[in-house]
């Protein structure tokens, strides 16, 4: 457990921190509360998937959004920095609460989700530790794609165009 306050608990967050810009809401040394932004990219039928080259699961592009940072500053930034890719225009979608375990922490996120159109078609990952590829949207539902619930609401999304809010625990 993490101490603070001369080593007292004062409830069940313990303290608030600015880790790396950004926002951690400490709850014990093994868990942390963050902000993210997520962005959903389809061109000709296909549709923008990022992965750790170090797992076997999908996700959509973005990242964490900085102390102080605009939710769409924060998306435009990440796809610049991961992918060398200018937005045109970014539109909210929906949000998606996520709590899992990886790596032995415990993390609980909140993703806040954009219909995205960039200025240039790319997979040239300009991190070392991520891969982007395009995969046809058919084939989403079919695709380890995490967090499900985000993956479940896009599929939604694109059958009605109606905004979304959805959790996922575990």
């Amino acid at each position: 457990m993490l101490e603070c306050c001369g080593g007292e608990n004062r409830g069940p967050i313990f303290f608030a921190a600015v880790f790396c810009g950004r926002i951690c809401l400490f709850m014990s040394s093994e868990s942390k509360f963050e902000l993210c932004v997520r962005a959903v990219i389809i061109e000709r039928g296909k549709i923008l998937l990022c992965k750790s080259k170090r797992k076997r699961y999908y996700f959509f592009p973005g990242g964490h959004v900085d102390f102080g940072e605009k939710a769409k500053d924060a998306l435009r930034r990440e796809l610049k920095e991961e992918l060398g890719l200018t937005v045109r225009s970014s539109t909210f979608i929906g949000a998606i609460e996520n709590v899992f375990r990886e790596d032995n922490r415990t993390h609980h996120e909140l993703n806040l989700v954009f219909a995205v159109t960039v200025a240039q078609r790319s997979t040239e990952s300009k991190e070392d530790h991520l891969e982007f590829e395009w995969k046809p949207v058919r084939e989403l539902s079919r695709t380890t794609v995490l967090p499900k619930a985000l993956t479940r609401s896009v599929l939604q999304w694109l059958r009605g165009r109606r905004i979304f809010l959805a959790s996922q625990i575990g």
